[in-house]
């Protein structure tokens, strides 16, 4: 997410030159850029020019403090302004009220919407220890009923069954009774889409509000969209209480002109963001982090928590204490390590999270995928066990053997062989089987890959 922008922000921001303060006319060419910057982000063009506005006044006569260079007074400034437009901080779910809390999910066909239910439960149940019960009102596509039974089940929330025959509101009342009885903390709704906002859906939707009294009307919008995602979340807004936004498909929108538009033109916040297809694959949105992500800056403290709570930490433990007590760190564990970071979500969904990974160039950031990890633990898993417990032996014949094995290059060997060494020394230092440490040699592991 917000690749291209990321790219022409930090490319401009690097060009500004000064004299221990910024002025008109040493960032009037900054600004101009990152204007552009914006809209080619597909940034609504309103919320454009206040933030161009609203940063430079920030900027204009800034002392600049010793240890900042113009040019990293204006990336304050600049930060400050990415967090400002995209709500200041974090705001949870309310679920205070007589269980089940109810949320509605509303939303344009399309945007992932019964997928993001289910995402949603999972979280609800992981991260705040709740009973979740869902349950979908679209008597229009029975496909979708079956497509949140499915779901359901695969992430282990109840599922209230609905018919097509049935009147939505009658579905929602009764599956907010049997929740009742099942003592359930939240029960999420799921409604119908449609190709394009209409008198009858929001008619539907309102009536369906009416009757259920939501403590959360959450709007799905596909953020691959942009502007677009914006003015139909107004629309919604318009005609139904909205409490927040959930950003679908943000792994694929290079641009993030959603994100950049939704709280300046609607005034309600982003409280969740998908970053892939999985039913693991919801964040929290926090602007502070986002922005630091848009300047390519990274998000250490979302990568910790994802790892904290993906890591296999029994395996985390055993490799630090064989370290503690000497016994060295080999290829069997680079594996794991490799491994384990598939697990976590893959190269891709870290690379933006690393400080610094954006200074990186396109080239070399495309060389970084999941298909080279998958590469890299082929290569291991074609030596025998004693080379990978002994890396040492792996000469120059073995080295052709491995190769020969997993249909892969000689110099892929060697590359291995190298982020192998690179990782061994990280691990040296290595005194306690944290999540920061893993994280740390993630990262070796991921700058080892680009050479």
């Amino acid at each position: 997410m917000f690749d291209n922008l990321t790219d022409r922000l930090t490319g401009t921001l690097k060009k500004i030159k000064g004299q221990g303060r910024l002025t008109d006319s040493n960032i009037q060419e900054t600004l101009r850029e990152v204007r552009m910057a914006l809209l080619e982000a597909d940034v609504a063009l309103p919320v454009v020019t206040d933030f161009i506005a609203n940063v430079k006044i920030g900027a204009l006569g800034q002392e600049v403090q010793t240890s900042l260079t113009p040019g990293q007074a204006l990336v304050k400034v600049v930060q400050a302004e990415l967090v400002k437009v995209m709500g200041e901080a974090n705001e949870e779910l309310n679920l205070k009220a007589n269980p089940p809390a109810i949320v509605l999910m509303a939303g344009l066909q399309g945007a992932g919407k019964t997928t993001t239910v289910a995402k949603l439960g999972r979280w609800l149940k992981l991260n705040k220890k709740k009973k979740v019960g869902v349950v979908s009102v679209d008597v229009y596509r029975p496909a979708a009923i079956k497509q949140l039974e499915t779901l359901a089940a695969d992430v282990g929330l109840t599922f209230f069954n609905s018919e097509a025959s049935e009147k939505p509101v009658d579905i929602a009342i009764r599956a907010i009774e049997a929740a009742k009885k099942q003592f359930l903390d939240v029960v999420i709704v799921d409604t119908a889409g449609r190709l394009h906002i209409d008198d009858t859906m929001m008619g539907e939707i309102k009536a369906l509000h009416a009757a259920i009294n939501p403590v959360e009307t959450l709007f799905v919008v596909d953020s691959m969209t942009g502007q677009d995602a914006a003015n139909t979340a107004k629309a919604f807004h318009d005609a139904l209480p909205l409490t927040g936004v959930i950003l679908t498909k943000a792994d694929g929108d290079a641009r993030g002109g959603a994100a950049l538009s939704i709280r300046h033109i609607t005034g309600k916040p982003i409280k969740f963001v998908g970053m892939g297809e999985k039913t693991d694959a919801l964040e929290p949105f926090y602007p502070d982090r986002m922005a630091s992500r848009i300047l390519g800056m990274g998000d250490m403290l979302s990568l910790i928590e994802e790892i904290e709570q993906k890591a296999d930490k029994k395996k985390a433990t055993k490799l630090a204490n064989k370290i503690q007590k000497g016994q060295g760190f080999n290829l069997e564990d680079f594996k794991e390590q490799l491994q384990e970071m598939q697990r976590i979500g893959g190269v891709g969904a870290m690379m933006n999270k690393l400080p610094g990974m954006g200074q990186i160039p396109q080239h070399l950031k495309d060389k970084v995928n999941d298909k080279e990890l998958a590469r890299q633990i082929g290569v291991i898993n074609s030596m025998t066990m004693a080379e990978r417990q002994t890396p040492d032996l792996i000469k120059g014949g073995r080295k052709r053997r491995i190769a020969a094995g997993c249909g892969q290059e000689l110099q892929d060997v060697n590359r291995i062989l190298k982020q192998y060494k690179m990782m061994q020394k990280m691990m040296k230092r290595v005194k306690k089987g944290n999540a920061a440490n893993m994280m740390r040699g993630l990262k070796s592991s991921i700058q080892g890959m680009r050479s």
